[in-house]
């Protein structure tokens, strides 16, 4: 097996799963090349009872003829061809049988679920059947389930009120890589880059497993996106259609609700992008809302002023990926070196520093572990102002149970960085306004978080703690 990167606690948990003394039904699911199926492979490679992956966008019959090509590499016989997933589900059953009798863990591993599920297959059904009926009764079976479509496998594996009603016994929501973890991977493949060079590299792929493993590290990163996004290969520029065609079946309705939150920094709400859509009302966008929530694309956080209303909430692109896509790439013109002649430029710069806004909101529990509150409970959320003039904005405010609320202001720069007395003032009015609007009563401390630290000087005393882009990578 090869080394895994990463994936500690999900390795652990796999393990726990599969070689326990009860039935197993584990769901894992994540946004597309996210390493779920290497994961798996990785960890039980010659270990599996049975093992099917589903055609992507293949009809019923190609579904079938891929069951049995699976059951016949397994069993070494070719079984009659079923004609629908409940005589599919039994003839599995009847080879398992003999499976679940050794000694060593039975594993059946059921790859891009949602494909299988084709119109009017009754895959779901049969697939409850078979688990209720037989494996769940087998001792020594570990079922383990996967897809990409992640609001197909939440709505109807992990959350399904038929027959799968609370039969899953564990999930897994694999995610993208953290900072630490895309570091660990390039030094395994021999990069040499330093860290702004693997954060810049972050920033436009997130921690997107097969992403990174597209990077050539004879190639200077700035290359590296010229051929990926702007040269004759553009692989990455053709994935985004892909991304979205395969996490869900109308991709289009999605697509537009990343591409309004694109334009804007700091997210929206439901009704502003209602609003922002051109539509009437907000019921089937809700949904879609939050099934981009559970795929990783956007996040979700509470808005924390007395004006608004309870459960009120925001929403912000944090998919790097998307977000690098609709910021350069959908917009670039033919020019094989688009990457490397932008550098430095305001959109450029611009970029960076939103990105490396989203980097720090990505990477809360090392922000705590840094302030060594880690074992503090904490909400965390971003603040705009509605009272003040002109509006005021916090990028992140991590509240804390004993007493004191941290008011970061977030500055990407590629050297120390340097407070000056306007800076200052606009900062002081910022607290002014979070203490007046929220009428909290706690102590607030503002904080610092940029990439190299702050250059030492007059007004470096406004900042109770300073963190770097060092403490993002703990």
């Amino acid at each position: 097996m090869e080394k895994l990167i990463g994936r500690e606690q999900e390795i652990k948990l796999l393990k726990e799963y599969t070689s326990s003394e009860r039935p197993e039904f584990v769901a894992i699911y994540g946004r597309r090349r996210v390493g779920k199926t290497y994961l798996v492979n990785q960890m039980f490679n010659g270990k599996m009872a049975f093992a099917m992956t589903g055609v992507l966008n293949g009809t019923k019959e190609e579904q079938m003829e891929a069951f049995i090509d699976a059951m016949q590499e397994y069993s070494g016989k070719l079984p009659e061809k079923p004609k629908t997933w409940m005589e599919a589900f039994r003839i599995l059953k009847l080879y398992l049988k003999k499976k679940v009798t050794l000694r060593r863990r039975c594993i059946v591993f059921l790859d891009e679920l949602p494909s299988m599920d084709t119109q009017r297959s009754g895959f779901v059904r049969a697939l409850g059947y078979f688990w209720n009926s037989w494996a769940s009764l087998q001792d020594n079976l570990t079922l383990i389930v996967c897809g990409s479509a992640t609001s197909w496998m939440i709505r109807n594996i992990v959350n399904d009120k038929g027959g799968l009603h609370d039969r899953i016994t564990h999930e897994l929501h694999l995610r993208p890589f953290t900072l630490r973890e895309t570091e660990q991977y390039l030094k395994s493949r021999q990069f040499k880059w330093d860290r702004l060079t693997v954060m810049q590299a972050y920033m436009a792929l997130g921690g997107v497993p097969y992403y990174l493993s597209l990077l050539h590290r004879g190639e200077s990163f700035a290359a590296n996106i010229d051929r990926l996004f702007f040269g004759d290969e553009e692989e990455l520029r053709r994935e985004y259609k892909r991304l979205y065609s395969t996490l869900f079946k109308s991709p289009e309705s999605y697509m537009a609700i990343v591409n309004a939150l694109a334009k804007v920094k700091a997210g929206m709400s439901r009704d502003e992008l209602r609003k922002a859509l051109g539509q009437d009302s907000s019921g089937s966008l809700s949904g879609k809302l939050e099934d981009l929530v559970n795929c990783d694309i956007l996040r979700k956080y509470p808005i924390h002023n007395k004006t608004t209303k309870k459960n009120s909430a925001i929403y912000q692109l944090v998919d790097f990926y998307s977000l690098f896509y609709l910021t350069f790439v959908s917009r670039a013109e033919a020019e094989t070196d688009y990457w490397s002649n932008h550098i430095g430029t305001s959109e450029v710069n611009a970029w960076l520093g939103l990105s490396f806004e989203r980097v720090c909101l990505t990477h809360v529990q090392q922000i705590k572990q840094a302030l060594h509150i880690d074992r503090i409970s904490t909400q965390f959320y971003s603040w705009r102002s509605h009272e003040s003039a002109p509006k005021a904005q916090i990028d992140m405010v991590l509240d804390r149970a004993d007493g004191i609320i941290n008011l970061f202001e977030i500055k990407y720069s590629e050297a120390d960085f340097r407070l000056d007395n306007d800076e200052a003032k606009k900062l002081q009015n910022r607290i002014a306004a979070f203490r007046n609007e929220t009428k909290t009563k706690k102590a607030l401390w503002l904080s610092l978080l940029t990439t190299y630290g702050i250059n030492e000087g007059r007004y470096s005393s406004t900042f109770v703690a300073v963190l770097t882009m060092d403490d993002l990578f703990q």
